[in-house]
C-alpha cells in the first residue's frame, strides 16, 4: 500500500472570475475590515459582506479573493472567499496565480 503523504490528491480550488483579484490579508483593522495587498499590486481596505461575516474567519497573512467596487474599487472591495488549506495555496504557487505576491510569504 502506498503511504498517503505520497498520493497525489485531487483538490477543486475557486479561481478568481471576471473582477475578482486574489490578495494577502496585510492587517486586521477591526469589525469585518481588514488591509488586503491584492495581486494587481494595489493594497485596498476588505471587509467581510454580511452573509459570510459569521462563516468566514480571516487571519492575517491568509490568501483571500477580493471582489473591488464598482465605486471607489481602487481603494475599496468585498472579501468573498478564503482558501482554507495549504494544499490550495500551493496549487496556486503551482500553476502561477501567486507570482507576483510570493515575495510577501
Amino acid at each position: 500500500m502506498n503511504n498517503p503523504n505520497e498520493e497525489e490528491q485531487v483538490i477543486r480550488v475557486r479561481i478568481p472570475q471576471g473582477k475578482e483579484v486574489l490578495g494577502i490579508v496585510q492587517q486586521r483593522l477591526g469589525g469585518s475590515r481588514m488591509r488586503v495587498l491584492c495581486l494587481d499590486g494595489k493594497e485596498r481596505i476588505c471587509r467581510i459582506p454580511g452573509r459570510l461575516r459569521r462563516a468566514l474567519w480571516v487571519r492575517e497573512n491568509d490568501v483571500v479573493i477580493i471582489a473591488p467596487w464598482d465605486l471607489g474599487g481602487e481603494d475599496k472591495g468585498d472579501v468573498v472567499h478564503k482558501y482554507r488549506s495549504k494544499a490550495e495555496v500551493e496549487f496556486l504557487k503551482k500553476k502561477g496565480y501567486l507570482k507576483n505576491l510570493e515575495e510577501e510569504f
